[in-house]
C-alpha cells in the first residue's frame, strides 16, 4: 500500500501560513497543526506535562494546573540548552500523535503537516512537497503588531530567530507569496491544490508516474537545477538510508551551462539489483513510482546492465532515479561524463549541438533520442577515461 501524500506546510511568524493551512483544510486536505499537537501533548494529566514539570519545576504552572506556555517560552528563548530539552520532551510526542493521524487518514488524502519550525528542525527530506508561505520582514511586522498586539521590539526578535529567507527557499518547492492581497494568496493556493496536489495524491495512490512529453524538449540552462536535485537527493537519501552507498545528481542537469529536458537524473549506488528493487519500491516515501517492467543500461563495454528506476509522481517536477548495483559499470560512467563535461567548456558546447540537433528532428519517442546520442556520449567517455587517468580522477562507493 502506497503512503498517504505528505506535503510540508512552514513559514515565518506573521507569514501568513495559518490563513493557508486554512485554505486547504477547506479544499479538503487533511491539516495537521504541529503547534496545535505542542499544545495537546502537555495538557493536564499527560506524560507530556509532567516531563516538562520534572525538568522545568512547579513554577511552570498556573494555578489552574496548566503549562504556562508564555512563561516557558520566556525562560527558554535565548537560551538554547533549556529550549533543547524542552524541544526534546515535546517533540518525540508531536511526531508520535502525528504519526497516529496520519494513519487515521483516509488512502486518497492529502496530509498537510503544518510545523513553524520546519526549517529549524532539519525535517524537510521527509517530505515529498515542501511548501513555504512567504511575506516580506516589514510585512510580517506590521501583521505581528497591528493583529497581535505584539510590541515591535518583540515581533523584530521573533523573526530574527527563526529561520532566515534564504534558508526557506533552500527547502521549497513551492513558493507562496504572501506579501501583497489575500485574495491573491488564495487564489494561488486554490491552483496549488487543483494543479499539483490533487494529481500528485493521484498518481502516487495509483503508483502512476506524472505525464511527460512525449519528445525530447530541451530548454535552457537553469541555473537552480542543482539547488532543485540537491532536495530531491536529500529526500531519496532519507527513503532509502543505509542500503545507498551514494546518492547523486547526474545527468545534463548536473551541468552549469548545459541546455537539457527539464528532467532532473539522480542515482543510488546500492549493492545489487535485489535491493536496487527493494530500494525503486520504497521511494513513494519521497514522491517516486517504481517504474514498470525491465530496466537496462547500456555500457562502454558492450554490455546490458540491468538497474531499477524511480520517477516522479509529482506533476511539478520531473526527475528520474536510476538505481543502479555496485557491479555495474554504468554508475561509474554516468558521474564520470558528468565531471568532464564540468571541466570542460568545449565539450559542453559540442554536447549542446548534438542534443539540440536531435530534438529538432522530433523522433518518435524520448527512448529513440537517448539511442540516437549513444554514440556521442561512447565517443565522450572514451575522452574522459584519459582524462581520468591524467587528473587521477576517482568515484567509490
Amino acid at each position: 500500500m502506497p503512503p498517504v501524500l505528505r506535503v510540508g506546510l512552514t513559514g515565518g511568524i506573521g507569514s501568513g501560513k495559518s490563513m493557508a493551512a486554512g485554505r486547504l483544510t477547506e479544499r479538503g486536505a487533511v491539516v495537521i497543526d504541529a503547534d496545535h499537537l505542542a499544545r495537546e501533548v502537555v495538557r493536564p494529566g499527560t506524560e507530556g506535562l509532567a516531563a516538562v514539570v520534572a525538568d522545568f519545576g512547579e513554577g511552570v504552572l498556573t494555578p489552574g494546573g496548566e503549562l504556562d506556555r508564555a512563561l516557558v517560552a520566556e525562560r527558554v528563548f535565548g537560551d538554547d540548552a533549556a529550549r533543547a530539552r524542552l524541544n526534546g520532551i515535546v517533540h518525540p510526542l508531536v511526531a508520535a500523535r502525528s504519526a497516529e493521524l496520519i494513519a487515521a487518514a483516509p488512502d486518497d488524502a492529502v496530509v498537510v503537516q503544518d510545523i513553524p519550525l520546519l526549517v529549524e528542525g532539519a525535517m524537510a527530506a521527509g517530505f515529498p512537497l515542501v511548501v513555504v508561505v512567504h511575506a516580506d520582514a516589514e510585512v510580517r511586522v506590521r501583521r505581528l503588531v497591528e493583529q497581535r498586539g505584539m510590541p515591535e521590539s518583540d515581533a523584530r526578535s521573533r523573526i530574527a530567530a527563526q529561520a532566515t529567507d534564504g534558508q526557506h527557499r533552500a527547502v521549497a518547492d513551492v513558493w507562496l507569496e504572501n506579501s501583497g492581497t489575500r485574495d491573491g494568496t488564495l487564489a494561488a493556493v486554490d491552483r496549488l491544490w487543483a494543479e499539483r496536489l490533487l494529481p500528485f495524491e493521484e498518481n502516487l495512490r495509483t503508483l502512476r508516474r506524472a505525464l511527460r512529453p512525449r519528445h525530447a524538449e530541451l530548454v535552457p540552462p537553469d541555473e537552480t537545477w542543482p539547488a532543485q536535485a540537491e532536495r530531491v537527493a536529500a529526500r531519496v537519501a532519507a527513503a532509502v538510508g543505509d542500503q545507498a552507498r551514494r546518492v547523486d545528481h547526474i545527468g545534463s542537469t548536473a551541468v552549469p551551462g548545459l541546455a537539457a529536458k527539464d528532467v532532473l537524473d539522480l542515482q543510488v549506488v546500492v549493492r545489487d539489483m535485489g535491493t536496487a528493487g527493494q530500494v525503486a519500491d520504497g521511494l513513494a516515501a519521497a514522491g517516486l513510482v517504481r517504474g514498470e517492467g525491465r530496466w537496462w543500461d547500456n555500457a562502454l563495454d558492450g554490455t546490458r546492465r540491468a538497474k531499477a528506476i524511480a520517477l516522479n509522481a509529482d506533476p511539478g517536477r520531473a526527475a528520474n532515479c536510476h538505481i543502479r548495483p555496485l557491479d555495474s559499470p554504468v554508475w561509474r560512467e554516468a558521474l564520470l561524463l558528468r565531471d568532464w563535461l564540468r571541466a570542460h567548456p568545449d565539450g559542453i558546447q559540442e554536447y549542446a549541438e548534438v542534443k539540440l540537433a536531435l530534438a529538432r528532428q522530433r523522433l518518435a519517442s524520448i527512448d529513440a533520442y537517448a539511442a540516437a546520442k549513444t554514440p556521442f556520449i561512447s565517443g565522450t567517455l572514451a575522452r574522459a577515461e584519459r582524462w581520468a587517468v591524467q587528473t587521477g580522477w576517482q568515484a567509490t562507493a
